[in-house]
């Protein structure tokens, strides 16, 4: 196995920015009309390169590369945008948002609710390179469908304890932060490094021009799929609860609920493994700190903005009654919210829990709250509401 690569530092904005262009050969980032957007990567960066994220020579390279790709996606979707106008007149109607804590069941309840023929996801590919959806039939014939999943492939090999706690490929439907990411909003971020500096920005911005792009590119992505219904999936969409409803008015989101103290520690674990020898910092406690306090936040943010909402909008889904029965939970799901529940996806919705009940995707890594510095009844505390 070859080693990381290394870089002596994370570099400039515009250096990142003109790194992306280079790869990409566009110039376009959209930021003349999204100011807020352009500032969001500044403070990341800034921060980045700041002694208190103490990143490595990996973790400089790596973290590089998340920003990178962020802006990549996002020059590759301006462009798209621009080729595809028509994309602006999709309209999107009562979109299913699944959100919860992290080990909650967000990504089995997601993907079953995808597998009705009359759903559409948003796949990972098409979240790193946004595009209208190509015909199923012509995705291997796709030269970056085909690297994508060649690089899974081997981050599966790896990282089976990565693969363990959350399992990922090309075709999969995959969280809505590899699309908000473009606006340089992302939760994803503070989970992959430790970047007070922005954190503290973050959370005085309002959300909703980062949703404002989210529908934005599920109208692109969507084009060709306009008579399906949106299932879309993030943990971290708590946070933004409010701005979401601004965007989307008519969404039905599914909250999915559990003991905490799985959800904290699990996070912990997934930053731990994502990271890696990434950073002399983003260890140990300082991790458990950072993932408890963007933990109840979100879970604070989520029940503040729900109390002003629309309650018939919301379906709560407790995880052990989903272990027990995901497709009758599934099924309650439609009886909540009105929706079709035809045989075409209910036999959808059984062959894809029987198929998800072997192989690659059931989690198998241990995980400690004492590795980082936490208690369980620090946990549940925190999470009193």
């Amino acid at each position: 196995m070859s080693e990381p690569r290394q870089r002596a530092d994370v570099g400039t904005f515009e250096d990142i920015c003109d790194a992306a262009t280079r790869t990409t050969g566009l110039t376009d980032f959209g930021f003349a009309d999204a100011p807020g957007h352009e500032e969001a990567f500044r403070v990341l960066v800034e921060d980045l390169g700041s002694a208190e994220a103490g990143l490595t020579g990996v973790g400089n390279y790596f973290m590089r590369s998340q920003v990178k790709s962020s802006l990549v996606a996002r020059l590759l979707t301006q462009a798209r945008f621009t080729e595809f106008p028509q994309h602006a007149d999709v309209v999107i109607e009562r979109p299913i948002f699944v959100l919860g804590l992290p080990r909650t069941g967000t990504t089995a309840l997601s993907r079953l609710l995808c597998a009705d023929p009359a759903h559409q996801g948003l796949e990972m590919w098409l979240t790193e390179f946004p595009q209208p959806r190509p015909p199923r039939e012509t995705w291997e014939d796709d030269p970056i469908f085909n690297a994508m999943q060649a690089a899974f492939r081997e981050h599966h090999i790896t990282n089976p304890e990565f693969m363990g706690i959350h399992y990922s490929d090309a075709t999969e439907p995959e969280e809505c932060w590899r699309v908000l990411r473009q606006t340089g909003k992302s939760l994803g971020f503070e989970s992959l490094a430790h970047v007070p500096a922005y954190s503290r920005w973050l959370a005085t911005q309002s959300w909703t021009d980062a949703y404002e792009r989210h529908r934005q590119n599920l109208q692109l992505i969507g084009l060709n799929d306009q008579d399906k219904r949106w299932v879309l999936k993030n943990p971290s969409h708590l946070i933004a609860l409010d701005a979401l409803l601004d965007v989307y008015p008519d969404a039905l989101v599914v909250m999915t609920q559990r003991d905490p103290v799985t959800s904290v520690a699990s996070a912990c674990s997934l930053s731990a493994e994502a990271t890696d020898g990434h950073s002399t910092t983003f260890v140990g406690e300082t991790l458990g700190r950072d993932q408890l306090g963007h933990l109840t936040r979100q879970w604070d943010a989520f029940w503040q903005a729900r109390e002003k909402a629309d309650e018939s909008q919301f379906f709560d889904v407790d995880y052990r009654g989903f272990v027990q029965d995901p497709v009758g939970t599934v099924g309650a799901i439609y009886d909540a919210f009105g929706l079709t529940w035809s045989q075409a996806a209910q036999d959808a919705v059984r062959r894809l829990d029987e198929e998800s009940r072997s192989g690659p995707r059931r989690p198998a890594h241990q995980y400690d709250l004492a590795d980082y510095g936490i208690t369980q009844d620090e946990v549940r505390e925190s999470f009193a509401r």
